[in-house]
């Protein structure tokens, strides 16, 4: 499974990247074409609408960095793990797990994020 860890480790990354080519470089390598991500506030279908979503949040949290919070677990073509955003080397202010569901090339088809940590002043 080492490959969903590194996999997983460059997801994280492009949550971080915050130059715009360099991020929908990130994406697409990383990504099915018909790639979707849905969490309980967002919904993106394909390529162009996870940038802008990753992008989106980058603008609401413009000094936070997204963390991977414990080991990858994963099985089959599943993966989940946990994740805070937070101040670079703080705590996590917001939490949350993710499960991803990997096409047979090993890219991302679809993420499920779930949030168990959101502040209500954030």
């Amino acid at each position: 499974m080492h490959h969903v860890d590194q996999l997983v480790a460059r997801y994280i990354a492009t949550w971080n990247e915050t130059d715009p080519v360099a991020r929908r470089a990130a994406i697409k390598q990383i990504w099915a074409e018909d790639g979707a991500y849905t969490d309980p506030i967002a919904v993106a279908e394909g390529l162009a609408a996870i940038d802008a979503t990753i992008a989106a949040v980058q603008g609401q949290f413009p000094d936070f960095v997204f963390a991977l919070a414990g080991p990858v677990d994963a099985h089959h073509n599943i993966a989940r793990f946990t994740w805070e955003l937070g101040p670079a080397g703080g705590e996590g202010l917001v939490v949350g797990f993710d499960v991803a569901v990997l096409t047979e090339d090993g890219r991302i088809s679809k993420v499920h994020g779930f949030l168990d940590k959101v502040p209500a002043q954030v």
